[in-house]
């Protein structure tokens, strides 16, 4: 399967359907009045001359949510810190109660009959606040001496987590030969998607029940969170997500503004709507990355990686968002001996709450932290040992004939060929060739580097998911699911092979998505689990049609279950053969009311397994020492994704996933200040990478079927996040070695790598 993309053409020609595009009869529209300050008291909120306003509705404050008894927006995965007790988690609530704890903290919401009545509205709500001392970054945020964010989480600590073998690594390090370390800061990215957050909600008196449109990567664990917030049953929410334009994870999560819109909805009797503006998105999308860590490798006298020890703190911002807690410890970590043949990791990560926007899952889930630790420092332990970088590398890679491989951590890879994959890698980037390369670029001026970057990723999310099917009287059919496209193509992968599967017309197919009512359950999208866990799912219910087909024809023409086969779209048996179509519609005729005697069909699967796509990629670089500026030169990226369904679709995720690295390693930084204001709160000041920074690349695959779910696929989404930072900067650290430089920090500014060149110091 190689197809067009079937979701392109309308939403190039315009005619795609975006939350903030509904107009439902009676539409109001919401604007949050949030705070300005890091830390502050409030002290006093005056709605009165907000009220006055033309067109304005209503003013809402915290106080109003507590009357309703409207509850808290929780972190939802538990963690235990490594004493025994369980994370400590601020009570974030949809409105600030009592103080604000960052900048864009929401204190208020007017609801006016127009965006722009109630942005006059809010101009108008006067609160007092009474400044608090402020802490921005993490590793003060645990200092004895440190402002508190509240008495609610002592020392600013939400949890202190360990994993691996403390003693077996402690034992390691102490016989090693070669201990060596390396401190690094990921900083905190911004997601930027091109269509901001957006909530649409309605609510029917008759009913009782709630309508959300919202732009989400998955509807059911929005409506489950709103029901408990709102303390009432889930069916009393129905939550439809639209197109949506990106995700990255911080669509995922549950926000203030889903509340207030469906409070909002049910207190005035009309429907409410709510779309960030671009500054907006930047004071209240939950933010990536920011983690502050050592990371120590123990080799032996051969260069044998014996243990890794990652001592790392998380900023986790004001409050804990919806998976906080365990993205930075357990999913990070996971992966954190990489391709390596390790015996022994101990891993410890502290989670510090700071007067920064909350903190989650962003592409990759904290692998491209760890992997960046990691690789930086395989390149400097190379230098030290005097051993070129890809033999070191080479040295400790796992082997493919022991997989499956379970890792230093407890993780089990089942598949992969990680020496194939360096080796197709240096092969395609023509590695040896850039000596030459380098030669000619110190001729003409500039310096030149090379690096790269192996990597595993764990992939799949939650476990459990939903397909269902409905064939329709136009002899057509509804595939149902319980995961959201953002972008990526599920209609063309689900419809393409899901009517491969049954030998129907790829038009036949239509796919229903975002609809909490038609999918009665679903994980959603994140974690790369799409294609692995929904197209489990999807190969479990064509197995079930063709099964249920294969027993109804076979009493249809007087045959055994067993002599009915099923081919191309065709049931046949000694007695006759028939199309699954015509099946379907003789089966409606003969029992429409009756469900047990149709095709249509749904299947919930539990498939615990992660998969774990890996790969390796090179950068090549140029710098200009008279500005500091970095030009990307060539990239080469090679993955291996387990069996692919559809190569263009693939390609571009690793396209986009790189482009999104590439800019986490050479401009993107979200900076605060001391007081905990964002420096970098504008497309002004937060710096995305351009098309001219990206060089013309074809991502090659080197596919190890994944022997845990029937498609043999692994989780493709995320991985060019994960490999690209690290192989940059490696390229990077490598055009400044003659320097002495052999770490710099992302991004790699020209202002940056400028200083450093001027210093020749790290």
């Amino acid at each position: 399967m190689n197809a067009a993309r079937l979701e392109d053409a309308p939403l190039i020609h315009g005619a795609g359907c975006y939350t903030d595009d509904l107009v439902l009869p009676g539409q109001t529209h919401a604007h949050i009045v949030r705070s300005p300050h890091a830390h502050a008291r409030i002290v006093a909120i005056d709605t009165a001359h907000a009220l006055t306003a033309p067109g304005v509705l209503a003013v809402y404050t915290h106080a109003d949510l507590a009357a309703a008894s409207i509850g808290t927006l929780p972190c939802v995965p538990p963690l235990r810190s490594r004493d025994g007790t369980d994370r400590r988690e601020p009570a974030r609530h949809a409105l600030a109660r009592e103080r604000v704890r960052h900048v864009g903290d929401p204190v208020a919401c007017v609801i006016a009959e127009s965006p722009a009545a109630a942005r006059d509205g809010a101009e108008r709500v006067a609160v007092e606040y009474e400044p608090l001392p402020a802490v921005a970054n993490a590793i003060a945020a645990l200092a004895p001496d440190a402002p508190l964010l509240g008495a609610d989480i002592p020392g600013n600590c939400a949890f202190d987590w360990e994993g691996g073998d403390a003693a077996r690594t402690q034992a390691l390090f102490e016989t090693a030969h070669r201990v060596v370390s390396l401190t690094a800061h990921n900083q905190r990215l911004v997601g930027n998607a091109l269509e901001p957050r957006a909530v649409n909600a309605r609510f029917d008196v008759a009913s009782g029940r709630f309508t959300l449109h919202a732009a989400s990567q998955g509807v059911h664990m929005l409506r489950g969170l709103l029901a408990r917030a709102f303390g009432l049953p889930a069916e009393r929410f129905h939550v439809l997500t639209p197109d949506v334009g990106g995700g990255f994870g911080p669509k995922f999560y549950f926000y203030p503004e889903q509340v207030l819109a469906a409070f909002a909805a049910r207190a005035l009797g009309r429907p409410v709507k709510w779309t960030a503006e671009r500054s907006e998105s930047f004071v209240s999308d939950s933010q990536g990355r920011d983690l502050s860590a050592t990371l120590s490798l123990a080799l032996d006298g051969n260069g044998r990686m014996l243990a890794l020890r990652l001592d790392a703190v998380a900023n986790l911002g004001a409050y804990l968002s919806t998976f906080a807690a365990v993205i930075p410890a357990p999913v990070a970590c996971a992966v954190l001996p990489s391709v390596y043949a390790v015996e022994a990791v101990h891993a410890r990560v502290r989670g510090a709450l700071t007067n920064t926007v909350p903190v989650d899952a962003y592409r990759g889930s904290g692998k491209p932290e760890i992997h960046f630790l990691l690789e930086r420092l395989i390149d400097r332990a190379a230098g030290e040992l005097g051993i070129e970088r890809v033999e070191l590398r080479r040295r400790n890679l796992v082997p493919p004939d022991r997989m499956p491989w379970r890792n230093a951590i407890g993780t089990t890879y089942d598949s992969g060929d990680f020496p194939r994959m360096l080796d197709r890698a240096l092969s395609a980037s023509d590695w040896t060739g850039a000596t030459a390369r380098k030669a000619a670029a110190l001729t003409a001026g500039r310096l030149h580097g090379i690096g790269l970057a192996c990597y595993v990723e764990s992939t799949g999310g939650a476990r459990i998911e939903r397909a269902a099917v409905r064939f329709c009287a136009d002899d057509t059919l509804e595939l149902i699911v319980g995961t959201q496209s953002s972008g990526q193509g599920h209609a063309t992968a689900y419809r393409n092979w899901f009517a491969a599967r049954l030998g129907l017309a790829v038009a036949a197919v239509t796919l229903v998505q975002g609809d909490s009512d038609r999918a009665t359950s679903g994980g959603g999208t994140g974690g790369s689990r799409s294609l692995s866990v929904q197209g489990t799912a999807l190969a479990a219910l064509a197995d079930d049609v063709v099964a249920r087909g294969c027993a109804a024809a076979a009493k249809m023409f007087g045959s055994a279950t067993a002599d009915v086969l099923f081919s191309a779209g065709t049931f046949r048996c000694a007695g006759g053969a028939i199309g699954v179509m015509e099946l379907a519609r003789r089966l409606c005729n003969a029992a429409p009311d009756s469900a047990a005697s149709t095709l249509d069909g749904a299947v919930q699967i539990d498939n615990p397994s992660h998969n774990f796509p890996n790969g390796c990629h090179v950068a090549e670089v140029e710098i200009d020492p008279d500005t500091g500026r970095v030009a990307l030169l060539r990239y080469t990226s090679v993955d291996d994704f387990g069996n692919i369904l559809e190569p263009a679709l693939v390609a571009g995720q690793v396209h986009g996933g790189v482009a999104q690295g590439v800019g986490q390693a050479l401009c993107e930084h979200a900076v605060y200040d001391g007081d905990g204001q964002l420096l970098t709160g504008s497309l002004m000041d937060y710096a995305l990478p351009r098309a001219g920074q990206l060089p013309t690349f074809v991502p090659l695959f080197e596919g190890t079927p994944c022997t845990t779910n029937p498609l043999g696929v692994k989780g493709a989404g995320e991985a060019g996040a994960v490999g690209s930072p690290a192989a940059v900067i490696n390229a990077v650290v490598d055009a400044l070695k003659a320097y002495g430089i052999d770490h710099l920090n992302m991004p790699a500014t020209p202002a940056r790598v400028w200083a450093v060149l001027k210093a020749g110091r790290r």
